[in-house]
């Protein structure tokens, strides 16, 4: 219905008729007019895709509309969030129980070494007995 020079022609091709009917049911086709107008030409596609997006979402949800989905997302970030701070404070405990264990097993292992070392100073030489020579 719309005439080749009417500003919401290139935004709302007739073969979309459901995304007029939800915009201009939000919206009002006068205000759509009003907007696109003020706005330069390299601007309106975005707009008319932002006044879509946000009547699609009122339809759905009158009283939050968009505000409703952003929302949600926001919830599900923070969750999110708080989901990757406790991994990391996991890994974090976990990397430390393995730093701890390496070095009582360093630890354990140089007390054996001294032990032993100290056994192999202690120890007491056996003297072997010499042979004598038998006598002719």
């Amino acid at each position: 219905r719309c005439s080749k020079d009417c500003v919401l022609a290139p935004y709302f091709p007739p073969t979309n008729p459901q995304r007029f009917a939800c915009v201009h049911k939000i919206f009002g086709a006068s205000n759509i007019t009003k907007m696109l107008e003020q706005l330069p030409l390299h601007s309106r596609a975005v707009a008319v895709d932002c006044m879509s997006f946000e009547a699609s979402s009122r339809v759905r949800d009158l009283v939050y509309g968009s505000v409703g989905i952003i929302s949600q997302l926001q919830e599900q970030i923070i969750k999110a969030e708080s989901e990757l701070v406790k991994t990391k404070s996991e890994i974090a405990f976990h990397n430390a129980q393995q730093q701890l264990q390496q070095q009582q097993n360093e630890s354990s292992s140089c007390k054996i070494k001294e032990l032993h070392d100290t056994d192999e100073a202690t120890t007491i030489p056996t003297i072997k007995p010499a042979l004598s020579k038998k006598s002719k």
